[in-house]
């Protein structure tokens, strides 16, 4: 959440700062800002809402200056107002913050006491006020940097600038990410490279603790004490990212129907297409040995988590303990060294997530970690990546990110069960060569099924709660189409297991409540045409997504029924993500939300 940049550079920078806050756009916001030095004094322009706000105040009022500092907020601590949109001033002094000072009431009561004014509702503001203060004091730009860091607790990306030095910019990092970029005769700062990508790919990343002194020819980095360190520089692959809808009118829309893609790239980097074998597990983590397995994410990366779970203990008889990690981090779980713990993130910049596999670490477990993001902070502190390569995903609702987590699982939990001999060489080409023949079903299903759910989606966006239904790996998927729904579209929905329906769900099912129950012909099949039938009897409208034998099967009456084609159980999630998937996005284009920027909602979460 929230979007850092910074530039000390050689030619005017307001325009630039603006692009690049435009890269991070995806993180989501509800507010913009920019600041300047301009022939030494400091100067900003800020705007509510989208960037394109910001940018008709630039037209109308210009920013010159070659060092500034840009920033798109996520309200936390105040509302989304231009008075509590970064950068923040005081006396001299430029701040814009990723995160959250959770001493700032403390501090705020103690400087109001001093006879301090804050002008803003906002946590931030405290930093500048101490920097401020500090420099009343006497200290220097450097001392009272240093001192401030060590006054304030909590989560922090900082980025400052003095108009008394119109050629440094200085920054933090204390939990959320921060990059920095190396170009010629200019530096750059930003809250990952994808923002830094038009100007350079040399990036080196702050660790916990860093902060750090840019100016035009390089960097200086010190550590929590002071001392000066240094950061291995490394190129990224960022700028090789195009940040385009293409033809489509979405992000979403067009990740949607990335995903074969997408897939195929994943899956290249863990099996063999021509042996329909899974690739030896590179890494230190050996899924022979361990014991058990503990999983933890939020939000979507969860629900893959939970599906994942589901393959694991099937396949490779691995027990598997899961939990969403904001409850995981707290709950001081017994865990045994000798095992294993993967931690599931888009971003790699979780915060709850992180917070997670640092416990982990502390009980001696060997860590995974499934990001999108090679270079984030939750790679960099694994001993095995498993890279799921879907390439930026920029809609806030994941998608392409969700079925490339599940393609990975699948294959790490294939190759698990084929090291640890639960599955056979023969069963292990079975299901790999389900895996392989994903990527040509999924472009079909993209290319058949659109028309019935543009219809069915016009009906959804009418209705005002929705429950989703499924059993086995379909119970979690069916969690997942509910939380889509509700991100993009604000139609109350809920996703519950198939079997729970008695166990209170039913008392809502009426002639208004369209049930979506997600039911391949698999091993559970019949158990859910039961709970349909209650849903039936109770006049539920059923929307019904299934295969060709289930929907020959099934003899009740439904408000739509989609048909998918028949596949393997190991599949199947992947396959019916999309008709998910495309069903809340549609719903939302009828009902005119942002479909690609739901309010109230950021990308990447790395605040508690």
């Amino acid at each position: 959440m929230c979007g850092i940049v910074g530039i000390v550079g050689n030619q005017p920078v307001a325009g630039r700062l603006v692009e690049a806050l435009k890269r991070l756009e995806y993180r989501g916001y509800d507010s913009a800002g920019v600041a300047t030095i301009v022939d030494g004094r400091l100067e900003r322009r800020r705007a509510e809402g989208k960037l394109f706000n910001l940018e008709r105040r630039l037209a109308e009022e210009p920013l010159g200056g070659t060092i500034g500092v840009a920033h798109t907020r996520w309200a936390t601590h105040g509302a989304p107002t231009e008075a509590n949109a970064h950068p923040h001033f005081v006396e001299g002094v430029a701040v814009v913050h990723n995160g959250i000072i959770e001493n700032f009431s403390e501090i705020r009561d103690e400087m109001t006491a001093e006879g301090a004014a804050f002008t803003t509702e906002t946590d931030t503001e405290v930093v500048a006020q101490l920097l401020a203060k500090y420099r009343r004091e006497g200290l220097g730009r450097r001392e009272a940097m240093h001192a401030m860091l060590r006054r304030v607790t909590g989560a922090y990306a900082l980025a400052v600038i003095f108009e008394d030095d119109p050629s440094t910019i200085m920054a933090a990092r204390s939990g959320p990410p921060l990059a920095i970029g190396y170009g010629q005769g200019e530096m750059f700062l930003g809250s990952d490279a994808i923002a830094l990508a038009p100007f350079t790919n040399e990036i080196a990343y702050l660790v916990d603790g860093d902060w750090a002194i840019l100016g035009r020819d390089g960097a200086f980095i010190f550590d929590n004490d002071g001392n000066r360190v240094e950061r291995p520089r490394q190129i990224s692959s960022a700028a090789a990212y195009l940040i385009d809808k293409g033809n489509h009118r979405h992000f979403m829309e067009k990740e949607i129907h990335e995903q074969p893609e997408a897939i195929s790239h994943a899956l290249g980097h863990y099996v063999d297409f021509l042996r329909h074998e899974v690739k030896p597990v590179t890494g230190e983590i050996d899924f022979a040995s361990v014991p058990s397995l503990a999983i933890s994410a939020c939000g979507t990366a969860y629900l893959s988590g939970l599906i994942g779970k589901y393959w694991f203990e099937r396949y490779a008889r691995l027990p598997v303990e899961i939990d969403v990690a904001s409850e995981f981090r707290y709950r001081e779980i017994p865990l045994n060294p000798a095992s294993a713990a993967l931690f599931i993130s888009q971003s790699g910049e979780t915060a709850d997530t992180l917070a997670s596999l640092r416990y982990c670490r502390e009980q001696g477990l060997k860590i995974g970690a499934v990001v999108n993001t090679r270079e984030s902070t939750i790679a960099r502190e694994a001993d095995s990546v498993f890279p799921i390569l879907a390439g930026p995903e920029i809609g806030v609702a994941s998608t392409k990110a969700f079925t490339c987590q599940l393609a990975v699982l699948a294959a790490l939990s294939v190759g698990a069960g084929r090291a640890r001999g639960t599955i056979s060489a023969e069963e292990e080409r079975e299901l790999v060569r389900h895996l392989c023949e994903m990527p040509r079903i999924m472009s079909r299903v993209l290319n058949t099924i659109q028309p019935a759910i543009e219809q069915l989606s016009r009906d959804l966006s009418k209705c005002r709660d929705v429950l989703y239904l499924g059993r086995g790996t379909s119970y979690p998927l069916a969690m997942e189409g509910a939380l889509k729904l509700k991100e993009i579209s604000y139609i109350h929905a809920e996703g519950y297991a198939a079997g729970e329906l008695k166990h209170g769900p039913i008392a809502l099912i009426d002639e208004n409540m369209p049930v979506i129950v997600i039911a391949p012909h698999d091993r559970f099949f019949e158990k859910t045409v039961s709970n349909m039938q209650e849903v039936a009897a109770r006049g539920g409208r059923i929307i019904f997504m299934t295969d060709e034998k289930g929907a020959a099967a099934s003899r009740l009456e439904t408000m739509a029924t989609i048909v998918m084609p028949t596949v393997h159980e190991i599949v199947a999630p992947m396959i019916y993500s999309l008709p998910i998937q495309l069903l809340a996005y549609h719903t939302a284009v009828f009902m005119g939300t942002d479909v690609d920027q739901p309010r109230n909602l950021a990308k990447s979460v790395t605040v508690e």
